[in-house]
C-alpha cells in the first residue's frame, strides 16, 4: 500500500510516503497532505493516509523542506512561502504518478498547513476540493491572543536581533519548539504541545521530528496572513475543522475567516482543544475528511 518516494521542489528534495488502495482500478482521486509548522509526517498523517486509501483514494505525504526526511537548510526553517509552493510542487509530482488521476486532487492541511492550503487551493484550480483542520489563520492576531502582555516587547526585541545577526552575515538563532521548562525560551508554551509531540516521538523510535526552529522563522509566522484568499477559493469545494477549545490556532480567527467563503462550504466543529483532533478525535477528523472528499472527488 505504502512506498516511499522523492521529488524535486525547485532544487529541493521533498520526500515521504504514497499510498494507493489495494483494491480497484486507476487512476485514482488523490489526496496531498503535510503536517503544520515544524511537525513530521510520522505524527499521524500516515494514520490519515491509511483512512483515505480504505476509502478508494490514493494519498501523497510529505515532510516540509527543512524538516523530517526532505532537504533544505538550514534545518529547522519554516518558510510558509515556500510551503505554499512547495505544496503545489507536490500536486505536479503527484499528476506524473501512473496511479493517480490528475483531475481529482484534493489537498489536506493542518495547523499552520490548514491555512496554507486555504492558499493554494485559492491560487490552484488543479486542486478539486480541500481539507483545513485546526488552522492557524492570520499570525499577527494570533499572536495577540498567544503572547502574555508583558512578553510583547521582550519578543520582538528577540526578533530584532536576530535580523541584526543576520545582516552581519550571522545564522538565524534556534529555538525550542517546546519544553516543560517554562524559564526556557520556547515557542509553543504548556504541557499540551509537549505531550502532543511526545506521544509520537516515543510511539516511533524512528520519528525524524527535531526541537528546534529558526528565530527567522518565528518572524514568518508574524508575516502569516492567509485572510485576503478566503474570497477566492470558491468554486473548489472547502471543508474547515476547527476545535472549540483551541488556544494554540483560536477557532475565533478561523471562524471569521471562515465567513469569507462565498462557497461551496463546509465547517465542523469539534469538543476539544488544538491536539485532540488528532488523537482523541481522530475517527471524527478524520471521518469527516474522507467523507468531503469521496463526495468532491467522486
Amino acid at each position: 500500500m505504502r512506498r516511499n518516494i522523492e521529488f524535486n521542489a525547485d532544487g529541493v528534495k521533498l520526500r515521504g510516503w504514497f499510498y494507493k488502495p489495494k483494491e480497484g482500478k486507476g487512476p485514482f482521486p488523490t489526496i496531498i497532505l503535510a503536517h503544520g509548522f515544524s511537525g513530521v509526517k510520522e505524527m499521524s498523517l500516515d494514520d490519515y493516509a491509511e483512512v483515505f486509501v480504505a476509502a478508494g483514494m490514493c494519498a501523497l505525504v510529505y515532510d516540509n523542506r527543512c524538516l523530517g526526511a526532505s532537504d533544505g537548510k538550514p534545518r529547522g526553517e519554516i518558510d510558509p512561502t515556500w510551503q505554499r509552493r512547495d505544496y503545489r510542487t507536490a500536486i505536479t509530482y503527484a499528476q506524473t504518478l501512473r496511479d493517480v488521476d490528475k483531475n481529482r486532487i484534493g489537498i489536506w492541511g493542518t495547523s499552520y498547513t490548514g491555512g496554507t492550503v486555504c492558499a493554494v487551493a485559492a491560487m490552484d484550480r488543479r486542486v478539486k476540493a480541500v481539507v483545513s483542520q485546526v488552522p492557524f489563520m492570520v499570525g499577527h492576531k494570533n499572536f495577540q491572543q498567544f503572547l502574555p502582555i508583558d512578553g510583547v516587547v521582550p519578543f520582538q526585541q528577540m526578533l530584532d536581533e536576530d535580523r541584526l545577526r543576520r545582516v552581519r552575515g550571522e545564522k538565524s538563532k534556534v529555538m525550542k519548539i517546546c519544553t516543560l521548562d517554562p524559564t526556557e525560551p520556547h515557542v509553543f508554551p504548556g504541557e499540551k504541545t509537549y505531550n502532543y509531540i511526545q506521544h509520537y516521538v516515543k510511539k516511533d523510535p524512528k520519528c525524524t521530528w527535531k526541537n528546534q526552529v529558526t528565530l527567522r522563522s518565528i518572524e514568518y509566522m508574524q508575516e502569516y496572513d492567509v485572510s485576503s484568499f478566503m474570497e477566492r477559493i470558491s468554486p473548489t469545494p472547502l471543508l474547515m475543522i476547527v476545535a472549540e477549545a483551541d488556544t494554540t490556532t483560536p477557532a475565533d480567527i478561523a471562524l471569521e475567516c471562515y465567513a469569507k467563503v462565498p462557497g461551496p462550504k463546509k465547517l465542523l466543529v469539534v469538543k476539544s482543544d488544538h491536539y485532540a483532533a488528532y488523537i482523541e478525535k481522530f475517527a471524527e477528523t478524520s471521518a469527516a475528511a474522507r467523507d468531503f472528499f469521496v463526495e468532491n472527488l467522486a
